[in-house]
């Protein structure tokens, strides 16, 4: 008989039971019968249609049992039984039982004639070791298939659950980057904007009032929940604007990206670290300043999106600082392995700061 979901809520009754019958259950048990009955007609006296409807009455009743049997919870199972065991007790009991039913209603409640005529006690124990042969190893291979597609929903769950734990544990942890990486930034450029009050420039006022109108553009990206490139490639105006007006003489720059990139899912400041430490590091520490160049292309099928400069060199960014090191685990994290941050010499002088993933986008 085929199995039928368990349930550990419901308990198990006569009425419910009627309504967890499949459709595939009630045919596999139609068709038994009517076979059964083919079978053991040779040996009956018993017209062939009366024989189908004992064996469909029985039938029916097996597979009654069987569904209670299957959809009560394990702790309500008698003697705390398996649930296999129980199946295996209850099939010839229901058999005996439901045979019993049909030859009383048979002989009209004639209990003398049932037990006193030959004939009749054949048939009674015929048809019960029939319908217990038949129905016993259908009942316990059913059992069988029930436990395995029990097993694999728990484990479907489990992976789930894990699949969906990993994935929080994934968030919080990139929040808690994020978190590192958005003070680093505000830091260094009010000591930028700190440096050039300090030094009584004229153009103080302008760049703070430049600081305030980024800053209040850019605190609500922060938090979005789709950030992309394009906002992010809006920071980096912003932020190199900013640049330009602390050091005007000395800092030139130019964003050429492809704008069919700029819908794509970017972790937020992740380029902007980049572009930041191009400045510190590359730019502002030489007498001439220098030139900033963030380029993004496809190239086989990955995203290239490269901070170039023409500054100090990879010698000023030997030893990546919390930024970088936040930075690769962002990306790690957001795209998976493939998502890599990688520096290189730009020649013939600055370096080449590139992240890149897969075109497919993050990682799920």
């Amino acid at each position: 008989m085929p199995s039928t979901p368990s349930s550990a809520d419901t308990p198990p009754t006569p009425a419910r039971a009627w309504r967890w019958f499949t459709p595939s259950g009630l045919v596999t048990a139609i068709s038994v019968a009517l076979g059964a009955a083919v079978l053991i007609s040779p040996v009956f006296v018993t017209p062939v249609w009366v024989l189908m409807a004992r064996t469909l009455f029985i039938a029916v009743a097996l597979l009654a049992t069987y569904t209670l049997v299957d959809r009560c919870p394990e702790d309500r199972l008698p003697f705390g039984w398996p649930r296999w065991l129980t199946a295996l007790l209850a099939m010839p009991l229901t058999a005996l039982l439901a045979t019993l039913l049909v030859y009383v209603v048979a002989v009209r409640g004639d209990f003398v004639s049932l037990f006193t005529q030959a004939n009749r006690i054949s048939g009674f124990v015929i048809t019960t070791l029939a319908a217990t042969l038949i129905a016993t190893p259908i009942a316990l291979v059913a059992q069988v298939r029930a436990r395995e597609q029990r097993v694999r929903a728990e484990r479907l769950a489990f992976e789930l659950e894990r699949s969906r734990l990993e994935r929080q544990a994934l968030d919080a942890r990139l929040a808690l980057l994020t978190a590192q990486i958005q003070p680093h930034f505000l830091f260094n450029t009010l000591a930028n904007v700190q440096a050039l009050v300090e030094s009584g420039s004229p153009r103080a006022p302008a760049l703070l009032g430049s600081l305030i109108e980024y800053l209040r553009a850019a605190m609500p990206r922060l938090q979005a929940s789709e950030p992309t490139l394009a906002d992010e490639l809006n920071l980096v105006r912003a932020y190199l604007a900013l640049m330009k007006m602390r050091m005007p003489d000395r800092l030139d720059w130019a964003v050429d990206v492809d704008p069919a990139l700029e819908a794509l899912h970017f972790p937020p400041m992740a380029l902007l670290t980049l572009v930041e430490n191009a400045v510190r590091h590359g730019v502002d520490p030489q007498e001439d300043g220098g030139r900033i160049h963030v380029r993004g292309r496809v190239r086989d099928g990955r995203v290239q999106l490269a901070v170039i400069d023409d500054g100090a060199g990879l010698s000023e960014h030997a030893q990546p600082g919390t930024g970088l090191r936040n930075l690769r685990e962002r990306m790690a994290v957001v795209f998976g392995p493939e998502g890599r941050l990688s520096l290189s010499e730009h020649v013939p002088h600055g370096l080449r700061a590139e992240l890149s993933w897969p075109l497919a986008g993050p990682a799920s």
